[in-house]
């Protein structure tokens, strides 16, 4: 397997962090001393897919973020629009850490993240050239957005420890099924610069200080959570959802993405219902 991975960054200081943790010279941490990515080649399943693992290490102190980053995370993109042999990517996001610095929360990983992910190939018995850009934030007391150039052959016969893989899927957020959910009702209403969400979800507590992120099939809206609440066994999250045109907009129920994180555990919820 021939890997070629190329990483750059800028380094963003955020008000609401400390003082930057940069050398005695003054000069930012250099960024292959913050953050190592590499791929890890998996395998091809049954279904001729192949499952293969983003790796992304981080010095000591240092995380980077989850899909969604909370309110002071830098989002993180991955394109692999330069692939060759390969038609869709589903990425298997483990349940991330909820982190809070001076009043502000942010979801991700710290030490290691390793994100599996399933590979279609448009021709089964070839290999995958999987190549894109990877684009994410990593912060201690200063955060550096990172832009890593991935160039990786993954073999049809798969190659490597599966072990790494395997456990990072065993990580997976319960599905709404296996958490006990009896239902989720969304309530809607507009707002001078988009909608409120309110969502009442039956479902047993995970553990404490849950934390919901509630996302929309439109990255570019921008979700800002209000309050989070139990009643019960009713666990109710509200959220505003503001588009970039900053005006009330056609929302499916069935579109929304709630997760629910407590205690190192997560639950995916995928829609709900009308009041």
């Amino acid at each position: 397997m021939k890997l070629k991975s190329a990483i750059s960054a800028a380094v963003v200081a955020l008000a609401s962090f400390a003082a930057p943790a940069f050398s005695g010279s003054g000069m930012p941490p250099a960024p292959e001393d913050v953050v190592k990515i590499d791929v890890l080649p998996g395998w091809r399943d049954a279904s001729g897919h192949h499952v293969a693992a983003l790796r992304i290490r981080l010095a000591e102190g240092w995380k980077t973020y989850w899909r969604a980053p909370g309110e002071a995370g830098i989002p993180p993109s991955l394109n692999w629009q330069g692939s060759g042999n390969l038609s869709a990517v589903q990425f298997h996001w483990p349940v991330p850490d909820v982190f809070t610095s001076g009043g502000v929360q942010t979801i991700g990983y710290a030490h290691e993240l390793v994100l599996p992910m399933t590979l279609v190939p448009k021709m089964a018995d070839e290999p995958i050239t999987l190549s894109g850009n990877v684009n994410l934030g990593v912060c201690l007391d200063v955060c550096m957005p990172m832009d890593a150039k991935i160039a990786v052959e993954l073999p049809a016969q798969g190659a490597g420890s599966k072990a790494p893989i395997k456990q990072a899927l065993r990580q997976r957020p319960d599905t709404a099924d296996e958490a006990g959910l009896r239902r989720a009702v969304c309530d809607v209403e507009p707002t001078k610069d988009g909608l409120r969400v309110t969502v009442r979800m039956d479902l047993p507590k995970l553990g404490p200080n849950e934390v919901v992120v509630v996302e929309t099939a439109d990255p570019s809206v921008w979700v800002s959570p209000r309050m989070t609440k139990r009643q019960g066994n009713a666990l109710i999250t509200v959220a505003d959802l503001v588009p970039s045109s900053g005006k009330s907009f056609l929302l499916n129920r069935s579109d929304l993405r709630m997760t629910v994180l407590a205690a190192g555990r997560g639950v995916d919820i995928r829609g709900c219902t009308g009041g």
